[in-house]
Parts: C-alpha cells; structure tokens; sequence
C-alpha cells in the first residue's frame, strides 16, 4: 500500500518479477500472477481482511500501518 492512494481500498504486490494489484477481496484488479501465486495471495487476503482494512485506513490518513504477517 502507498500513503495517500486512491481509492477504492487495494494493495501492490510483486511475484517473481510481476506485478499486481489487488482489491480487498483478493482479485486482481491489474497486472497479472501466476495462478498458484494468485491463489495463495486470495487465500492471504482471507486469514488478513480485518488487518488490511485498517492498513488501509491508516495509509489514507498517512499514518504507518501495523505489520501484516506475510505467507509462510
């Protein structure tokens, strides 16, 4: 996520050189992941809906955001 983004709530992730954005749902929005990687980002978004929601909201006010566990 950036400071100041615009809406509506998304996030950026990279992937073995690709790019990608993601809603809050976990679809992509634009770029492109490999299916497998895909998957587990959704499968991510799922365990970490409630904590990316307020990623977001503190990265709208330009405030830091907590961490978010990332897949293991």
């Amino acid at each position: 996520m950036f400071y100041g983004d615009h809406p509506p709530p998304h996030f950026h992730a990279e992937y073995g050189g690709q790019k990608a954005v993601f809603d809050m749902q976990g679809a992509i929005t634009q770029g492109s992941f490999p299916p497998r990687a895909e998957k587990l980002v959704r499968e991510w978004v799922q365990d970490h809906q409630a904590e990316l929601m307020d990623a977001w909201s503190a990265c709208a006010s330009n405030q830091q955001p907590n961490k978010i566990d990332p897949l293991e």
